[in-house]
């Protein structure tokens, strides 16, 4: 079976027991790293593996030919994207006309950004600069954009590039809904046996967490040079309970982002019994 996901620990923590066979029954996977904008658009476009990570603000788009995987994702409290920039300004207002980079077009970080930014700045941002996760602290830092939007572990280190925080955009989803935000969602064909994938991708959930020792060369050999007490912080953060299983909370989370974002026109209408 082909997969796709991130480099990132919490998605190597998570999938190591399967790529590794340490799952009875499961298939083989044939891995391939890739960046979330890239895995976004093989799944709009149909051309990536058969299960993919992508962006909850991506589902829209795909939800006709992929399930949502219920576990393996990313979904929590206190983990949501910030908006960096490289003086202290904490006034929304100052991003008005600037230019912001993002990870992703089609990220739920983005999404978050575009409901926040139309609440909080005034006549909206200027250029949106599209950019991989791990280039825009620098770019902020080098003065080469005014303003960034971060995910993953960069909420441990921007202040290692001389960087502050002008707003969490989870803390304001959270504040504004009493809410959990979704972040990554694992995504299969629907013609394949997704119940089967639902149930391979908890087990190796589950042996992460029983067997945390035994992925630990694997994830840090794939989490860019970050120290093994970063990544620590990063898997703690991001693999939780909603990673083992979404639930009420993490359904009603995603129903409630996408559609208030297809309410303003930010994601195409769909049909919500398609998400369970």
């Amino acid at each position: 079976m082909n997969i796709a996901f991130s480099p990132c620990p919490n998605d190597t923590f998570v999938f190591h027991a399967w790529v590794h066979g340490l799952i009875p029954g499961a298939p083989e996977l044939n891995v391939t790293y890739a960046d979330i904008d890239i895995t976004n658009h093989w799944a709009a476009d149909r051309t990536g593996p058969e299960v993919l990570k992508i962006s909850y603000a991506a589902l829209p788009w795909v939800l006709e030919d992929y399930a949502l995987i219920p576990c393996g994702g990313a979904l929590g409290r206190g983990c949501g994207p910030l908006v960096l920039t490289l003086a202290d300004m904490q006034d929304p207002a100052a991003l008005s006309g600037k230019r912001v980079a993002v990870p992703s077009e089609r990220s739920t970080a983005y999404l978050l950004f575009r409901l926040w930014a139309a609440q909080n700045v005034p006549g909206g941002v200027g250029e949106i600069v599209i950019m991989p996760f791990h280039e825009i602290m620098p770019a902020v830092r080098d003065g080469k954009i005014d303003a960034g939007l971060v995910i993953h572990e960069a909420r441990f280190t921007y202040q290692d590039y001389g960087l502050s925080k002008m707003a969490d955009m989870g803390s304001w989803w959270e504040a504004d809904t009493g809410l959990p935000i979704p972040l990554g969602a694992i995504i299969a064909r629907r013609d394949l046996d997704v119940k089967a994938i639902e149930q391979w991708a908890r087990a190796s959930v589950e042996y992460a967490w029983a067997h945390p020792e035994a992925s630990r060369e694997y994830v840090l050999g794939h989490s860019q040079e970050l120290s093994p007490e970063v990544t620590q912080q990063h898997i703690d953060l991001y693999v939780n309970d909603f990673t083992a299983n979404l639930g009420d909370d993490g359904f009603a989370a995603i129903e409630a982002l996408l559609t208030r974002a297809a309410a303003e026109k930010l994601v195409p209408p769909f049909d919500p019994n398609l998400l369970r």
